[in-house]
């Protein structure tokens, strides 16, 4: 069986806690009570655990209350009783158990109280039964999902970012601008680096700003660029007068300091900056922090013309764990684990490592790149430990083969280009210490010999197998930029056209960053081993974006093999912009292995699950490709249209204090008011008024003066309206642009809903109003077609195929509700479903007399239990008109949906 997804988990929690909030007796219940706990994950305890598992403890005999042998020990208490002693008993029965009994885990409780204990990283978190739902993904052992771990960073990043921000603004406001500045701050950070880490004797570069220069700075940009000569030149060629202190300092080499620079300028604050700059501890600092550096310092119109999102170290593994890092060290301990032939392996393995290639043909300032080195880099450092286990150390050079010059880039800016470029330099000298203390023996390479290799290109522009050819080509790797394609500027839409046009002829709906899969797709036709992985908005995963994107690469023979479900991607910046994002891994190859990365909540860390497949909405389930559809599939089935667009810039639209007010001065006018009904109205149990003018006499509106005032207004805003087909209805001013009224009892549906919402608040409402093209309706609905929009099947449908506005679902009738296969029930089920269907809108009307909103009654933590139950009778009415065996969770859902939907479009 699958795992259940974490949103039913959420929902059988709520209900547990409600039925047990009360429970007191540690014996006349406890029994059922873990019975129910387990079943809230999906587990029959029966088949996993026991009560009262017999034991021999150090005074004689126990008994455990409930084992599950290797994994959780519980022990349970009358309610009040001392969880700290229960802990402490559960301790003492640990001599008792064999090694395969030994649990990772130990929950103490007393019915209201819980303390779970994670034994692996002695950590525990206490919570009550009341808040027990927003708990859950403790329990990711129980629900069948890993979970993953990623440490967070050292804060020190985001000073320097904004330290270094400031030097920038400075600089830049004196006049010193351009490729001088971008270049000078390079060599800067490398220095403040170089300082910390062993490169520089220590505080080298900050003791000759603070001992060699003035306190007014007027010395100090000509002392700088005294400095950067010193750095470029080899010992043997210097000057022979240039003072001691210089001399100090060692070649780099690498070209980083080879240019000569106009000459900046200081005064007494910049130089302070740079102080304060270099007595911040670099060691302590990932050069990821460039990246952070680079979005400091770009004004915001830059940062979304780039679509520039920088990352956190955390995030970054989270692509390239499932990329490369988990499958070579899942390499690595088999080998470890050989007796015979296991130092050629080794040898083999190791040289595997010194010959793989990775680029990033979006590569901005290298955080990507830095932190694969890295990790490379580590990973060789657990290989040369075992080759050299019990060997004496000759040169630890000799063993070193990783280098900086396996790694590859693209980016379109110069800056960013320049710190990746030194980045990779910083961190391939951070790891050679690690190789120092490691082996007691210092190692550095310099002068710098190797370096990445960058190019400052337009990624889309260019052939990425002149840079690396795809024979050579090992990982792609990522997050090229976030546009959408109604943000994008005609350059960028140019470049979208460029890579994808000629095989996609609706490649003007794509956002930016399809065009880095679809380039990389056909790059890797020249290496079908080539694996890739990307950062996307979720975009890509959904609506539009996912059928034209995924059909082509699927189509191509691409298969996705591990993806991150949507997550907040966060970033490190001082605003700490968060973007909706997913990550996908595709290759030609086909894998064995594929992962699900599934996050309980939007902030949660990921829950891997083992599947066989994953499709272009990043699910264990079919690849359909729904179309757009301008009728329903089913011909009998009702119509699902927009509402009206009244295109009137809002002067025929009024509030309710307006309209009173207004028909004060024009009571004519009233009986051509008519409630006007939008999705915040809708939801939050508001309405609106509209002057509906359509059959309107030209003698009774020559009669209202206010009013004529009004239509006068609209069709002046249509006149100055941007979009040509609004100006044409400027001759029409009394008429709605779009008038798609219903003169009857109507379903409405929102078009955009809170993605935290279990159900999306759907509604009917009466015959006398008008419906703002911000909802969907349906005239005349029946009951029956209420409450299977209302449940768990059709918002399993909606979750997967509907758009995203961030988060938020965008409903579409062409997309969602035209593909979406009703039912072909029996009278009798018909009959229950409607029954159901009834009983929640009995519940609604009973809160909307006590002053509720469908916003508070379909809230996630607010939706009463009473209204949660009704909705679960219906959901499982509804799907007893699918089939008669149960629906376990939501794939199994869109499973059985997909197949469905396949069999009906079959011609």
């Amino acid at each position: 069986m699958s795992a259940l997804a974490w949103q039913e988990i959420r929902s059988r929690a709520v209900k547990f806690q409600h039925e047990w909030k009360d429970e007191t007796s540690e014996h006349a219940e406890a029994k059922s009570f873990w019975d129910a706990f387990f079943d809230v994950f999906g587990i029959s305890r029966r088949r996993v655990a026991s009560f009262e598992k017999h034991v021999k403890i150090l005074n004689g005999q126990g008994f455990i209350d409930l084992l599950w042998k290797g994994t959780l020990l519980i022990e349970h208490k009358s309610k009040g009783k001392n969880l700290d002693k229960a802990y402490l008993q559960a301790m003492d029965y640990f001599p008792g158990l064999t090694n395969n009994e030994l649990p990772k885990y130990i929950l103490v409780s007393d019915f209201e109280r819980f303390v779970l204990y994670d034994l692996d990283n002695n950590s525990s978190r206490a919570f009550t039964i009341h808040n027990f739902h927003e708990q859950i993904e403790l329990f990711a052992f129980m629900a069948g999902y890993e979970k993953i771990e990623i440490k967070e960073q050292s804060p020190v990043n985001i000073k320097a970012a904004e330290n270094m921000g400031l030097l920038h603004d400075k600089l830049k406001d004196i006049g010193y601008v351009g490729h001088n500045l971008e270049v000078y701050l390079v060599r800067l950070l490398f220095c403040m680096f170089a300082d910390d880490t062993g490169i520089f004797e220590r505080n080298l570069f900050r003791d000759f700003i603070l001992n060699e220069t003035r306190q007014d700075g007027s010395d100090l940009a000509a002392q700088i660029e005294q400095l950067f000569y010193i750095l470029n030149t080899p010992d043997e060629k210097r000057l022979k007068n240039v003072k001691e202190s210089l001399l100090q300092f060692p070649y780099v080499n690498g070209d980083l300091f080879a240019e000569r620079l106009d000459l900046a300028s200081f005064d007494s604050e910049m130089r302070q900056i740079l102080l304060d700059c270099s007595q911040l501890n670099w060691s302590l600092i990932s050069p990821a922090i460039f990246g952070s550096l680079f979005q400091s310092v770009m004004n915001p119109e830059e940062r979304r013309n780039l679509g520039a999102h920088y990352t956190s170290e955390e995030n970054i593994l989270k692509l390239i764990k499932p990329l490369f890092l988990d499958e070579l060290y899942k390499e690595f301990e088999m080998i470890k684990s050989k007796n015979r032939q296991r130092d050629a392996l080794l040898e083999a393995f190791h040289n595997k490592l010194s010959k793989m290639t990775f680029f990033d043909p979006a590569c901005g300032c290298g955080n990507f790149l830095i932190i694969a080195y890295r990790e490379i880099r580590l990973l060789e450092l657990d290989v040369i430990r075992e080759l050299l286990r019990g060997q004496m150390i000759v040169g630890i050079d000799l063993y070193v083969k990783v280098n900086v010059d396996q790694f590859y880039g693209i980016e379109i800016e110069e800056f960013p280009s320049q710190i990746a470029q030194v980045a990779m330099w910083l961190i391939d000298h951070q790891m050679n210490l690690r190789v120092s203390e490691e082996f007691g023996s210092y190692y550095v390479r310099l002068p710098l010999r190797k370096r990445a290799n960058i190019l400052n290109a337009n990624s889309l522009k260019t052939d990425w197998n002149k840079l690396l050819p795809a024979s050579n080509c090992t990982f792609i790797l990522g997050n090229p930029p976030f546009i959408g394609y109604h943000l994008m500027s005609d350059e960028q839409k140019q470049d979208v056209l460029y890579v994808a046009n000629v095989e996609i002829p609706t490649a003007g709906l794509l956002d930016f960053v399809c065009a880095w899969f679809i380039k990389s797709a056909r790059y890797m036709e020249g290496n079908n081993e080539i694996k890739t992985a990307f950062v996307s908005t979720n975009s890509i995963s959904q609506g539009t974006q996912a059928l034209i994107l995924w059909e082509y690469l699927f189509n191509k023979g691409i298969e996705i093999f591990f993806a991150h479900q949507t997550f907040k991607w966060t970033n490190e910046a001082t605003s700490r912009a968060a973007v909706y994002c997913v990550i996908v891994g595709f290759s030609y190859k086909k894998q064995e292995n594929k992962y699900l990365f599934i996050y309980p909540t939007l902030k949660s860390e990921p829950n891997q699950i083992a599947v066989s497949r994953i499709n272009q909405y990043l699910l264990d389930a079919l690849s359909i490709f729904i179309k757009k559809r301008s009728k329903h599939l089913q011909k009998d089935a009702s119509k699902m249209t927009y509402g009206c667009k009244s295109a009137d810039g809002g002067h025929l639209n009024f509030t309710i204090e307006e309209y009173e007010k207004f028909i004060i001065k024009e009571p004519n006018s009233i009986k051509y008011f008519k409630k006007f009904i939008g999705a915040t109205e809708l939801i939050s149990g508001t309405y609106r008024y509209i002057l509906y003018l359509k059959d309107c006499p030209p003698n009774e509106l020559r009669q209202m003066p206010y009013v004529l005032k009004q239509v006068e207004k609209v069709r002046e805003m249509r006149l100055n309206s941007t979009d040509a087909n609004t100006r044409k209805w400027a001759e029409k001013p009394t008429l709605m642009q779009a008038d798609r009224a219903v003169h009857s009892e109507m379903l409405i549906i929102p078009r955009t809903t809170s993605e935290n919402r279990k159900y999306i608040p759907i509604s009917y409402y009466l015959k006398d109003a008008i419906a703002s093209d911000a909802v969907f309706q349906i005239a005349n609905a029946s009951l029956f077609l209420f409450g299977v929009l209302n449940s768990a099947m059709h918002m399993a449908w909606t979750r997967t195929v509907c758009g995203r506005l961030k988060g938020d679902y965008r409903y579409s009738n062409t997309i969602v509700y035209n593909n979406f296969i009703l039912p072909n029930a029996t009278e009798n089920q018909k009959a229950s479903v409607e029954k159901y269907a009834k009983e929640v809108l009995t519940v609604r009307d009973k809160y909307f007399e006590q002053g509720n909103t469908l916003a508070d009654l379909y809230d996630s933590f607010t939706m009463p239990p009473v209204l949660l139950k009704a909705h679960q009778d219906l959901d499982r009415a509804v799907e007893k008109t699918y089939r008669s065996k149960k629906f376990e969770n939501d794939n199994e859902r869109l499973e059985f949906l997909f197949n469905l939907y396949q069999e009906n479009t079959l011609f």
